[in-house]
């Protein structure tokens, strides 16, 4: 009997974090009915729990539009989980470094499930049309940092992604699975990944693993741009200082090389 009553209010959690899930970037307002269809509820049901969400400062509603749109209470949660991230603690200052290296934008990455959160960026002053943001979650396939973490998980987690739906986002987005995989080979013998055109035309990233006291790579560090500014010598350097960020960044979270030319 007791089961059974826990359930109604399990249920509620899960409804109230998938509303939360909801909202986007590029669609950061919802009405209460373009709720409900999304996930299948009743309007008195998401109505409900807007309300409840909206009491403790998760959600805001617009009085003109009745829209509603995350709170700044979200912002705050945020704040405190990058606060309290080792990585971006001893990252940021290096990634600072790179930015003002490379006049691009870096950002560290971390896998969470079958999915990649960018949890620090530090952008560049110049214009660049790139599809990543502290909190933003994007593929794993065909990005560097997706790809690059990817090829260093076991293979029956390799398989699990590859085995998804692999959308493609460009004319060069690579979807079959086959040539993936031989590339996450390729990526975890040469240590980094660069890839052109695979999420946005036109941009070109390049990520490098960061690792911690245990041997594990737990993120990745990359430099992202457009072609029309990092041509081919540039690249290269680009290449060679995420390298060494990644190198710098790995030994202050406790790691020791064995290759005695790093």
């Amino acid at each position: 009997m007791e089961e059974n009553k826990k359930k109604p209010n399990l249920s509620s959690v899960a409804n109230a974090l998938n509303i939360l899930n909801c909202f986007s970037v590029t669609q950061p307002e919802k009405r209460v009915t373009d709720i409900a269809l999304e996930l299948g509820l009743g309007k008195s049901t998401v109505s409900r729990l807007l309300a409840t969400l909206a009491s403790e400062g998760y959600v805001k509603k617009d009085p003109d539009t009745k829209k509603y749109s995350l709170g700044l209470r979200i912002l705050s949660l945020a704040s405190t989980l990058t606060a309290n991230l080792e990585i971006v603690r001893e990252a940021r200052p290096v990634l600072q470094q790179l930015v003002f290296e490379t006049a691009e934008s870096a950002q560290i990455a971390e896998l969470d499930g079958n999915r990649m959160i960018y949890v620090d960026q530090v952008k560049c002053p110049q214009p660049t049309r790139i599809l990543a943001h502290i909190g933003r979650i994007n593929p794993i396939y065909c990005t560097s940092s997706g790809r690059l973490l990817l090829a260093y998980q076991n293979e029956k987690r390799q398989q699990e992604v590859l085995s998804g739906e692999l959308i493609k986002y460009t004319p060069e987005t690579e979807t079959d699975p086959i040539k993936i995989q031989a590339d996450l080979e390729t990526i975890r013998k040469q240590g980094y990944c660069i890839l052109t055109n695979e999420l946005v035309e036109g941009i070109v990233s390049i990520s490098a693993p960061l690792w911690d006291y245990r041997e594990r790579v737990i993120s990745a560090i990359s430099v992202v741009g457009p072609i029309s500014r990092i041509n081919p010598e540039k690249l290269i350097f680009c290449k060679n200082r995420v390298l060494h960020a990644s190198r710098e960044i790995s030994r202050k979270m406790g790691y020791i090389s064995k290759n005695i030319n790093e």
